[in-house]
């Protein structure tokens, strides 16, 4: 059975399935003055609590995928996704630089988790 989490017109926040935990992107809820780094901080604050209402969490992420507007902020990303990531569980990740949706997006991030 597929169950859709958050579900809106255009897309759904996540999407499970036989046991998978599909997240759609996440971007910073605030911009304005956000640096890379903090926009990243709240992008994973969103994911974790994505993650806890589909029966997941952080610890049973498989793959994240990172978009940058600018993969000059690849280090900024990187200090807050080491804070946050369970380094004995990291999942596979791809990060690449990417025009977002918004020119005040720094970064978008999605994941795919075990239940």
């Amino acid at each position: 059975m597929i169950e859709r989490i958050g579900k809106a017109k255009r897309w759904s926040d996540a999407v499970a399935f036989n046991g998978v935990v599909f997240l759609s992107g996440h971007v910073a809820e605030t911009t304005r003055g956000q640096s890379v780094l903090e926009q990243t901080r709240d992008v994973l604050a969103q994911i974790d609590e994505t993650l806890a209402e589909c029966g997941s969490s952080k610890d049973k992420l498989l793959s994240a995928t990172i978009y940058l507007a600018d993969i000059a902020g690849f280090d900024e990303m990187n200090q807050a996704w080491d804070a946050w990531v369970d380094s004995d569980n990291p999942p596979a990740r791809t990060t690449v630089e990417a025009r977002l949706a918004r020119a005040d997006y720094a970064v978008e991030v999605t994941v795919v988790a075990a239940r």
